[in-house]
């Protein structure tokens, strides 16, 4: 498993030596920018990171979100693309069907770009109601890294928050990593991909009570 963090304008500076890849909190809303994105992003391309971006996803005016985030991101050509699902300050929440709008939008955006999703168990097991994911899932549950408490097939664990968000991708290096962040490149073949969809489709079966709440 490759070691990661994922970050927003309260973490402006970070060590990211070791560190395989770096998200950043691009986009909130339609009106919030990260204003430290850009440097952020410069930081982890030097330190030799794949990088990837999140938009924090309000409910409503979905396609005005997805333009909003693919417009305002900082990203470059193959970063990963990722959609942060979960309670807003206000204590609203997207619904399901607008998650799943949201990320084939930025999909049909920025077809050049793996789109995933990001959320905490609880979400993913009381409130996700179809299993869509987008090219990957990044689920939140702080426990042993590596160790997710769901029956789905995941990409990304953020397994903590202290003293920042921290996480593990489920490849075998760095190179697979940045292969898979570029959809020409078919790292998974197409029989591969259809064994992904049925096992996150397999989750329907454990719908759990409330957890911790994760947040990106």
């Amino acid at each position: 498993m490759l070691h990661g963090i994922d970050v927003s304008s309260h973490q402006s500076t970070f060590d990211a030596d070791g560190l395989a890849f770096v998200f950043i909190k691009a986009t909130e809303g339609r009106s919030y920018i990260n204003p430290k994105q850009t440097s952020q992003a410069s930081r982890a391309r030097k330190a030799g990171c794949v990088v990837g971006f999140y938009h924090f996803l309000w409910p409503g005016n979905i396609s005005a979100q997805a333009s909003y985030f693919v417009e305002k991101c900082a990203s470059q050509k193959h970063d990963l693309l990722a959609v942060d699902w979960e309670t807003t300050g206000s204590g609203t929440r997207a619904s399901n069907a607008e998650k799943d709008r949201f990320i084939r939008e930025v999909k049909k955006l920025r077809p050049t770009h793996r789109v995933m999703l990001y959320c905490n168990r609880n979400f993913w097991l009381n409130y996700d109601t179809t299993s869509y994911a987008g090219d990957g899932l990044w689920i939140a549950d702080y426990v042993t890294a590596g160790k997710p408490r769901i029956k789905a097939k995941w990409r990304i664990h953020q397994y903590t928050d202290r003293p920042l968000d921290k996480d593990v991708a489920n490849f075998s290096s760095k190179a697979a990593l940045r292969a898979w962040a570029d959809p020409s490149r078919a790292a998974l073949t197409a029989d591969e991909e259809t064994e992904d969809v049925a096992d996150v489709a397999d989750v329907a079966d454990v719908r759990a009570p409330d957890e911790v709440e994760g947040g990106a």
